[in-house]
């Protein structure tokens, strides 16, 4: 057999043995909308907890600014506490949600939780553009069907629709997940008559230890022409947060 014959021969057994591998199917088609929410829901919620202080930034039509810090405490996927820190007339401002859906809100000046409704999670959450649906803990997958939509270079973009019974504000998502990592960089929020009323867009997307983390995120109200920006100071995981933490009483400290 001459060295072109040789040649030949073992890039055809090299065809056929990459084509016999488990994972070479995958990587020649796209996963279906359910296999990618499935992964998007792993990586976001990878930590066993999750301890994070941030600064907010809200931003009006005419480009005036306000600024504002909290603190954010996780526990697994679908348990979360958030305190504002600053300003004053902002601090001690809590919301708490449970894994049974409950979203419980304190404000100090009344002394008083408040255990919000459903048919209110799509208010705006103290004065920023994201809503207390937006600060529940939850899995996407829990709430929405997902179909792939397109696939372009370096995002599978996914379309959500909620599932019958779920509790949502919107009528449809559209997000654009990160082939290499499974973290959503972009989701649009639509209306019931197909608006596109708010997007939300992440940056400085990191990994801090074996976790992905966007250090920036920010939300924009179009209708409103208002944004809030989220940026993320420190992050620290599995650090063996309290479960006193993620309860009412706390919420009153």
């Amino acid at each position: 057999m001459n060295r072109r014959a040789s040649r030949c021969l073992l890039a055809a057994v090299a065809a056929a043995f990459v084509a016999a591998w488990p994972g070479a199917a995958f990587a020649q088609q796209a996963p279906s909308g359910t296999d990618i929410l499935k992964k998007v829901d792993e990586t976001m919620s990878a930590p066993r907890d999750q301890d994070v202080e941030a600064s907010l930034v809200l931003v009006d039509r005419d480009g005036n600014r306000k600024e504002r810090s909290l603190r954010m405490y996780q526990k697994g996927a679908d348990t979360r506490m958030v305190r504002f820190l600053a300003p004053a007339d902002q601090k001690g401002i809590s919301v708490l949600s449970l894994p049974d859906g409950s979203i419980f809100l304190y404000l100090p000046a009344f002394k008083k939780v408040k255990r919000i409704a459903s048919s209110v999670k799509n208010s705006a959450f103290a004065g920023t553009d994201f809503t207390y649906e937006d600060m529940e803990a939850r899995r996407y997958a829990d709430f929405y069907t997902a179909e792939l939509a397109k696939t372009e270079a370096e995002h599978w973009v996914v379309q959500l629709t909620p599932r019958p019974g779920a509790s949502s504000g919107s009528a449809r998502l559209l997000m654009w997940v990160r082939r290499d990592n499974w973290v959503p960089t972009t989701i649009e929020y639509s209306d019931a008559k197909g608006t596109l009323v708010r997007r939300l867009t992440s940056g400085r997307i990191e990994q801090v230890g074996r976790y992905w983390i966007a250090r920036e995120r920010e939300m924009n109200d179009l209708a409103k022409n208002h944004r809030t920006m989220m940026i993320i100071d420190k992050a620290t995981c599995d650090s063996g947060l309290s479960d006193e933490i993620f309860t009412t009483r706390f919420l009153e400290k």
